[in-house]
């Protein structure tokens, strides 16, 4: 029996005991690996290598230690999205896409070198103790984190209910680092989120796109619907991702049938399109204004991006993460797997988002409070990032070093009061809600632009 791989769209960062990025489960014909003859030679090499090891190094070592050792380093010299992944790390990223797990409830990524807090997220162990965004996590119970992976930070922080961990963390303005000793619960990350904010406008906020995404956005809507709603913000914000079924369905939900709402194309000339299907009640009338940030990244940039295209929503914030990139997720023998970047997406203009992100239509910048602020991570600043075929990277010039220098912040935390993006948005749709009353006639006009 062969072995079936399936597509993902990984996001940019990991939530401590959760991976964020996309899963898209669909069949994908395995190639077969025909190795030419240098192939051979090296693979020879790697033959002689492990040999040489297990008779000769001072201490037994095993085999599948080294090998796995081996593939980590292979896979390491890619993209950041591609990883090798043994038993117990493949079946945890089986696990992530449910939504529920066992740990701190911490949003992780890479940043020159070092485990950095991307965002606590909100009433789970971490946020409580205090973590931060823009912390270093420099030790996880006193082991170093300089040469760990993120799936093996995220092992080290994952654990049963009510067990502890402490993690030393360095916070710019500390004069030495501190050590935080927090005890593990059940996070359960709520992937829907819903209110009336104002008279007559709904407000969605997607954390995530997981497994019950798509139907928990239907209930919500039902729900803001027979609340008699006129309009609506969907809130993509901080949203890292999720699976791509999931996006490609919530999509279809604010689009007719038979629409594209992302294809997907490797290195083949071949591409695979993704199409609503309109076999639930579809939003299409309502007036729409998308938020994101530099957090929204992978599957929600598909969603804005969709919507961006086919003029379905006003996109309001700042440019997001720019996460282009396609992984198969391929199980290995023994239990193990591989999530390996195979190709990139595309939204419905053709447009590739890969390190550049989408533009909102209006610019809403949101500024730190008393001076709290992390600097903030796309897709561009992880190391061995794909390059933008449609756009080529500027070569580095004494412009571009300076324009490095001016790093972007943003808050730690945003509360409603200050949230001046959501503000800007129920202004705007008030705004239609008044031309429409005013100007019957103008209103086909500004429904088409919201």
């Amino acid at each position: 029996m062969k072995k079936r791989r399936g597509l993902a769209i990984f996001g940019w960062i990991v939530i401590v005991a959760l991976v964020i990025g996309g899963f898209l489960v669909s069949e994908m014909p395995m190639k077969s690996a025909v190795a030419d003859s240098q192939e051979y030679q090296d693979l020879r090499l790697f033959t002689e290598a492990l040999t040489i090891i297990k008779t000769s190094y001072v201490e037994d070592v095993k085999t599948q230690d080294l090998i796995y050792g081996a593939l980590k380093g292979m896979l390491g010299t890619l993209d950041p999205h591609s990883g090798f992944m043994p038993p117990e790390e493949y079946k945890e990223m089986q696990i992530d896409t449910r939504g529920e797990f066992g740990g701190l409830g911490i949003q992780i990524g890479i940043k020159k070198g070092m485990l950095t807090v991307i965002a606590p997220i909100e009433d789970t162990p971490a946020w409580k103790a205090g973590i931060k965004a823009g912390d270093k996590i420099v030790k996880v119970d006193g082991e170093s984190t300089r040469e760990m992976t993120l799936f093996e930070a995220v092992k080290k922080m994952r654990g049963p209910r009510g067990t502890t961990v402490t993690i030393t963390i360095v916070r710019e303005g500390w004069k030495e680092p501190k050590d935080f000793t927090i005890t593990r619960d059940v996070i359960k990350i709520k992937s829907v989120k819903f209110r009336v904010v104002d008279d007559g406008i709904g407000y969605v906020k997607i954390n995530q796109f997981q497994e019950r995404t798509a139907a928990e956005l239907s209930n919500a809507l039902k729900t803001l619907t027979d609340k008699k709603i006129d309009s609506l913000v969907l809130d993509l914000r901080n949203n890292p991702g999720g699976l791509l079924k999931s996006a490609v369905d919530v999509t279809e939900q604010f689009l007719p049938p038979e629409k594209l709402v992302v294809y997907i194309k490797g290195r083949s000339v071949k591409k695979t399109e993704y199409l609503t299907k309109g076999d639930l009640p579809y939003y299409d009338t309502l007036p729409m204004i998308v938020m994101v940030n530099h957090g929204s990244a992978s599957a929600s940039e598909i969603v804005a991006g969709a919507l961006k295209d086919w003029k379905r929503a006003v996109l309001l914030g700042v440019k997001t993460f720019g996460k282009g990139s396609v992984q198969s997720v391929i199980p290995l023998s023994g239990g193990s797997g591989l999530r390996l970047t195979t190709a990139k997406y595309y939204t419905p203009k053709g447009i590739s988002i890969q390190n550049e992100g989408i533009e909102p239509d209006i610019v809403v910048k949101v500024k730190p409070q008393d001076g709290e602020a992390y600097p903030v991570i796309r897709e561009k600043d992880l190391e061995h990032h794909l390059k933008n075929e449609q756009k080529p990277e500027e070569k580095e010039t004494t412009k571009t070093k300076e324009k490095e220098k001016e790093t972007e912040v943003a808050p730690l935390q945003v509360d409603e009061k200050n949230d001046v993006q959501l503000q800007m948005a129920i202004d705007l749709l008030k705004g239609w809600r008044i031309l429409k009353e005013k100007s019957p006639d103008s209103e086909k006009n500004v429904a088409d632009n919201l």
